[in-house]
């Protein structure tokens, strides 16, 4: 058994070393493929982090008549908090709201908009999404409130960007996965080809098909490793860009919000070497049973 992997371990340094042009274009190519793969992944659960927080964000605003009583907007708050669809409610009085306008409304609306003529308001964040439209309809007409708004098209729109760039992403990872099989079974073909007539002598010494087998199972597996292994340190550099352009931006922006933890990285940065192990090895096996007779 030691004799069989002392020689399984040589000839795999021997194809590598004899096909080094090969062998370095191969992991180059599944370097580059994988990285892509790798970044379709971070892109993927970062887009997906920044639509669970923008809906987290999304509010449900209960806005009250000027002039509505105590007891309608006591009624409202009671069933604000009773209700299984919203959490965090919070009152917005009359100040409150005008001063909320004056920070985003035009100057000039405010010759004629007093805090007297003010709606109050009940700002509260869906259990989930698709709640909102529930609470509109359940307060819409109630005695007292003057609308409901709920950001159903804004969450749509989010949901609908989102899912598209993850079935982008998805469909890139796996064109590029393929591709980079594709070439490391050429390359394996190639070692094969070249090895021809070694193979025949070994076949008719007695030599096992997997004594035979191992060695270009093991090259295409270092092939596919080391390039996933570059791939690992260009997604780990694509996280530490984000963190640092982040740093500058807003609040609540894109590049924020797609900030992913150390532990995600890792995990990323784990499937990417997994991925490259496994087309390594499908790959070199895919040849072997194609080109190779044993």
């Amino acid at each position: 058994m030691t004799n069989f992997f002392r020689y399984a371990f040589k000839e795999t340094a021997v194809n590598l070393w004899r096909n080094r042009l090969m062998t370095m274009a191969a992991v180059l190519t599944v370097a580059v493929s994988l990285s892509l793969v790798g970044a379709a992944l971070f892109l993927r659960q970062g887009a997906a982090q920044a639509s669970v927080s923008w809906e987290k964000g999304a509010q449900v605003q209960v806005w009250m008549l000027y002039n509505a009583s105590p007891s309608e907007i006591n009624a409202v708050k009671v069933q604000l908090g009773e209700s299984q669809y919203v959490t965090n409610c919070v009152y917005f009085n009359q100040l409150d709201d005008y001063n909320e306008a004056r920070r985003i409304e035009a100057a000039s609306i405010f010759d004629v908009l007093k805090v007297a003529t003010m709606p109050t308001s009940f700002r509260c964040q869906p259990v989930v999404p698709d709640d909102a439209k529930i609470v509109q309809s359940q307060f819409q007409g109630t005695a007292g409130v003057l609308t409901v708004i709920a950001p159903d098209k804004y969450l749509h729109e989010v949901q609908t960007t989102v899912t598209g760039m993850q079935i982008a992403f998805l469909v890139i990872a796996a064109v590029l996965l393929l591709s980079a099989t594709v070439l490391i079974l050429n390359t394996i073909r190639m070692a094969i080809f070249a090895r021809r007539r070694e193979v025949s002598v070994m076949k008719l010494v007695g030599a096992t098909n997997w004594f035979i087998r191992l060695p270009f199972i093991a090259e295409g597996l270092i092939q596919g490793v080391i390039g996933a292994l570059l791939a690992s340190g260009v997604v780990y550099g694509i996280h530490v860009t984000v963190n640092h352009l982040s740093d500058s931006a807003n609040p609540g922006s894109l590049l924020t919000e797609m900030r992913l933890t150390g532990w995600q990285v890792f995990v990323t940065d784990a499937v990417v070497v997994l991925l490259g192990a496994a087309i390594g090895s499908i790959g070199s096996a895919f040849a072997i049973r194609r080109f190779l007779d044993v």
